[in-house]
């Protein structure tokens, strides 16, 4: 199947064809994690959605660099290291530990690399250095080199403005009341305490400033332009637009990047999430009592740049969806029917409804709708015992296929053995309610179920489960 796939573009604000700029070789960046707290749910949801579509990329034949950046030192990781009396540096690495490890637990495999911001101090001062010499930074004594954006005329053409808003991320490093222009941001901030981190520079002791740290990673990595950027929306303006600003100056070439791709926010029973409100989500606390599997269908089942909202009833409606399609498989792996292969036509038009819906902006609700429609005719006609044996290996073979891309079925539990003792109990109850002995079939369904399985019936006979 040829794909023409479609990226909802913030830089151009429409649906734009994907065309990498050096044929198949995509390289993509996504603003990573800062390691001063515990990864939460808003982080799964971006880096659930990047996974997916990244493994989507590699699916039909692009050869795709992901790179993270891990941010390791900025003005909470020293807040929270002071709070809890640790040095800063061993206060990140935990935290990035403990992230790392919450992400391989939710099935994020898909990253090449994870660069630590303090792994590449000499890159950055490079990129204050060439700001310095074009013009574009100027110092503040005794506070720190400062970016001035009345020098770079296109300032604000990815969020289309120029000025903060309240909501704006700018950390406490940004804030100086000698800057040239509100917007200013900071490159590099001068060591105000013995105590701090830093590191030696030109232009003064200190450590780099929040923007700074990407553009000198991916230039490191990608050079002065490359495919795409992705982050949540909250860090359009003004984090990526300084990006876009660092870059542009500095290598005279744009775009720096060719498409931005921003995930939608993600809000909690209807409230924006938050430790003051009660309603934040550690990750690591979600994932011992949700499969993993489940939160990465909840992500998923969404346009991945709408908003969501994450609510306990919501769960329960994902894991009827997941048992659904997990049911469908246990049924295909019973299959023994050797009717026609009468349905290749029905399934050559799913497989490929459905990567078009995938193509068209990685849509990902319409694409799961094609599933579903699916399964429900392909339910009617196992009942009537109308699939092969062959038709149901190729059907069982591309939901293996969806899955690599999803990671949203427990193979385990469609394929999970049934023991020979539960099986002749199934195997009783049947014969006993083609005798219409309800008492004794009811009596032999409820002893199944206390073993741990469930059991349905169907016209090819009783399908067992584990629950």
């Amino acid at each position: 199947m040829k794909h023409n796939l479609k990226i909802y573009n913030t830089l151009t604000g429409k649906k734009d064809l994907f065309k990498p700029l050096k044929g198949k070789k995509v390289n993509l960046f996504v603003c990573g994690i800062t390691v001063y707290d515990y990864a939460h749910i808003g982080h799964a949801r971006t880096y659930i959605i990047f996974d997916s579509f990244v493994k989507y990329l590699r699916h039909i034949g692009y050869d795709v660099f992901y790179l993270q950046n891990v941010t390791d030192m900025d003005d909470k990781i020293i807040a929270r290291a002071r709070e809890k009396g640790v040095a800063p540096k061993d206060l990140a690495l935990a935290f990035e530990k403990e992230c790392i490890s919450s992400m391989k637990e939710l099935g994020i495999n898909s990253v090449s690399k994870y660069a630590r911001a303090t792994s590449y101090i000499k890159e950055i001062i490079s990129q204050v250095k060439r700001l310095q010499e074009k013009g574009y930074a100027y110092t503040l004594e005794g506070d720190g080199v400062y970016y001035d954006i009345s020098k770079f005329k296109n300032y604000g053409k990815l969020a289309g403005r120029t000025a903060l808003g309240a909501e704006d991320a700018v950390t406490r490093i940004d804030y100086s009341s000698k800057k040239r222009n509100r917007g200013d941001f900071c490159l590099w901030k001068f060591k105000q305490e013995s105590s701090e981190p830093s590191w030696p520079a030109p232009f003064g002791e200190g450590r780099p400033g929040w923007h700074i740290e990407d553009t000198a990673i991916t230039e490191k990595f990608f050079g002065a332009q490359y495919d795409i950027h992705g982050g949540a929306r909250d860090l359009i303006f003004p984090h990526h637009e300084a990006e876009v600003s660092q870059m542009e100056a500095i290598s005279g070439k744009s775009p720096l990047v060719k498409y931005w791709m921003h995930g939608g926010f993600l809000t909690v029973n209807g409230q924006k999430m938050g430790k003051s409100l009660g309603n934040f989500i550690v990750l690591s606390d979600l994932l011992k009592r949700l499969p993993a599997n489940y939160l990465r269908y909840f992500v998923v089942k969404n346009l991945w740049r709408s908003p969501v909202d994450y609510s306990e009833s919501a769960m329960i409606e994902v894991k009827s969806a997941v048992g659904k399609i997990e049911d469908f498989l246990h049924k295909l792996k019973t299959v023994n029917s050797k009717f026609g292969n009468r349905n290749s036509k029905l399934i050559k038009t799913f497989e490929e409804s459905f990567y078009r819906e995938l193509d068209d902006d990685f849509n990902t609700p319409k694409a799961f709708a094609v599933m579903f429609d699916f399964i429900k005719i392909a339910n009617q006609l196992l009942e009537q015992d109308l699939i092969s044996k062959k038709e149901s290996v190729e059907i069982y073979k591309f939901f293996e296929e969806i899955n690599k891309i999803f990671d949203i079925i427990n193979f385990k539990k469609v394929t999970a053995t049934i023991p020979p003792a539960i099986k002749k109990l199934a195997n009783e109850r049947e014969k006993y309610r083609k005798q219409q002995n309800w008492q004794k079939s009811d009596e032999l369904r409820h002893e199944i179920e206390r073993q741990g399985f469930t059991v349905q019936d169907s016209d090819q006979g009783p399908v067992l489960k584990r629950v």
